[in-house]
């Protein structure tokens, strides 16, 4: 009769397989052991901060919040740029770079979310429909989407041309996040939604420009998908009348969130 076969000798305190996680973000993961995987996401422990603000002061939790800075790039903001060379007056869209330089640092240091959410049109403008290439020509002679000005830094608003690129005074880390926008709302035909919600985010703050256009149509669109908005109104400006300005601070103290400002903010931040 065969000798039955010793059993192969065992371990008793073997060491497990280290622990794999797959998701976007530290507390939306699954985590994978040699036994089983997990679907546990970890809860994410919330980070108070009050900001006086209109119509009524409140308190945000920076753990759930993330800075939107829109449109802050070389074609908007720089002489060289599509506006730029356009003719426009800059004096408006540069306004509140300096405001937003200092905003960042104390931002980034309390550990919250930035996202720079500018235009970055395909080249080709398949996606772009008549009104919006329209609106962004006006003429036959004149530099659209895509399009390479006079003096040629690159088409105008593609991304990894220099005009798309955020402006040498806003440098932007590693650590943040960048959602190219295809529309006025930048919400549409893209992941930005898609994107806050894989990372926990509730609370949205935008600084940039310019207020009545992209930054209002984002925050607006942002109310409509259920998240609490807060406009900076120191880090945002308009080209636009006064009186636009005016109109769009009373609608989102009316219908769509709140209004504060930068300098608050930091200075609550500093207080924590």
């Amino acid at each position: 009769m065969a000798r039955p076969r010793n059993p192969a000798p065992t371990t008793p305190h073997q060491k497990s397989a280290p622990t794999t996680r797959f998701g976007p973000s530290k507390h939306n993961n699954w985590a994978l052991s040699d036994q089983q995987v997990s679907l546990v996401r970890q809860k994410v422990a919330p980070r108070p901060l009050p900001l006086p603000a209109r119509p009524q002061a409140i308190e945000i939790d920076l753990a759930r919040s993330a800075l939107v800075v829109v449109d802050m790039q070389n074609d908007f903001c720089h002489p060289d740029g599509w506006f730029g060379q356009k003719g426009a007056n800059l004096r408006a869209t540069r306004r509140p770079i300096p405001v937003i330089a200092g905003l960042l640092e104390d931002w980034r240091a309390a550990g919250c979310a930035v996202v720079w959410l500018n235009w970055g049109v395909r080249p080709d403008r398949l996606n772009l429909p008549p009104t919006v290439q329209y609106k962004g020509k006006l003429s036959a002679d004149a530099v659209g989407y895509a399009e390479r000005s006079p003096l040629d830094r690159g088409r105008s608003l593609v991304p990894g041309d220099w005009g798309a690129q955020v402006v040498d005074e806003l440098p932007v880390a590693d650590t943040d996040i960048v959602v190219h926008k295809h529309r006025l709302s930048g919400f549409w035909d893209n992941e930005f939604d898609s994107l806050l919600r894989q990372q926990g985010i509730t609370t949205l703050l935008f600084a940039g420009v310019n207020t009545d256009r992209c930054v209002f149509s984002t925050l607006q669109d942002a109310g409509f998908l259920g998240y609490d908005c807060v406009l900076l109104e120191d880090a945002c400006s308009t080209s636009s009348p006064a009186y636009v300005t005016r109109a769009i601070h009373f609608l989102v103290e009316r219908l769509h969130g709140f209004i504060a400002s930068s300098a608050d903010l930091r200075g609550a931040l500093g207080a924590r």
